[in-house]
């Protein structure tokens, strides 16, 4: 009789198993009742509960439930008709919810970082779930860099961003140029080789060819603008010297009041032209590059230069 006490021991472990596989499946039930649907009409949004309320859902099977939410994150930007310019509020509430109910998961952060701090109003949401990543990851640099580089490039706050960056330069493994970038945010705030400098990192650590061709495309703007800089200085020498303002840009480099002697090539085969606010841009882009303007960073946003009149290459 003695021995019968273990055999009943033995014999109830598949029904505690079977039981907890049943709540297992009970609680992604509840989850996926809760996940957002694509949307049935115009304008439509999914709702997405908030971390709190998800753990509630979950019943103790908060990484199960994280794993759900992360997994529609991912399907919101990589299925074959995603628009994630448009689904980034969604975005941003599915990554919220599962960092809220996993908070130790590492890329989601940074996912965030990458897919919603480039639309409008979502970079709050970006910041929100960075600041949770250094919390939680608090000897990884890379939350920290992201989080710098949104209060630098979307918020206009370089003292921000110079505090943000300045624990990553000191942490293993950050590289070696996060201290010459720190020391050049905070001697030149806003300077143009201080939006380089961060383009540049972003563009070494990018987790995608999508996203590497978002970045070297800015810093391809940073270079024009550079040389339409360069050619404000001729137009600021022609009036001082001519006492009227150019016509068109060519006059900078012929006629009897040239200032130079010949314009820098446009990087794009394209042309030097008087654009919006009277100003002298590049044909190729139809607008001058201004650091922390959100449109830079735009997730495939047409060129502009077609507007303008002449703008067709060369």
């Amino acid at each position: 009789m003695e021995g019968s006490v273990p055999a009943v021991a033995v014999s109830s472990r598949p029904v505690v198993q079977l039981a907890l596989a049943a709540l297992a499946l009970g609680t992604t039930l509840v989850a996926q009742s809760w996940l957002p649907a694509p949307p049935t009409a115009a304008g439509s949004a999914p709702l997405v509960p908030q971390p709190g309320t998800a753990r509630l859902a979950a019943l103790g099977f908060d990484s199960l439930l994280s794993d759900y939410y992360w997994l529609r994150a991912v399907q919101a930007v990589g299925d074959a008709h995603a628009n994630p310019k448009a689904d980034a509020p969604l975005i941003g509430r599915l990554v919220e919810a599962v960092v809220g109910l996993d908070p130790w998961v590492d890329h989601p952060y940074r996912f965030a970082a990458l897919w919603i701090s480039e639309v409008p109003g979502s970079v709050e949401t970006a910041n929100r779930v960075l600041e949770r990543g250094v919390a939680y990851h608090p000897l990884d640099w890379r939350d920290r860099f992201y989080l710098s580089f949104n209060h630098f490039y979307y918020r206009h706050d370089a003292e921000s961003a110079a505090r943000e960056l300045e624990p990553a330069v000191a942490l293993d493994g950050a590289p070696v140029f996060l201290g010459r970038l720190l020391a050049r945010l905070r001697a030149q705030g806003g300077d143009l080789d201080v939006a380089a400098a961060y383009l540049q990192t972003l563009a070494r650590n990018a987790p995608d060819d999508f996203h590497k061709a978002e970045y070297e495309s800015a810093l391809d703007e940073i270079q024009t603008e550079r040389l339409a800089r360069a050619l404000d200085q001729a137009r600021a020498a022609y009036r001082e010297r001519n006492g009227r303002d150019i016509d068109r840009v060519e006059d900078l480099a012929s006629g009897p009041g040239r200032v130079a002697p010949a314009l820098p090539r446009e990087p794009h085969g394209w042309q030097w032209v008087i654009g919006p606010g009277d100003a002298i841009v590049s044909s190729y882009y139809g607008h001058r590059y201004r650091i922390n303007d959100q449109k830079v960073l735009s997730l495939g946003s047409p060129r502009a230069g077609s507007e303008l009149a002449g703008s067709s290459p060369q």
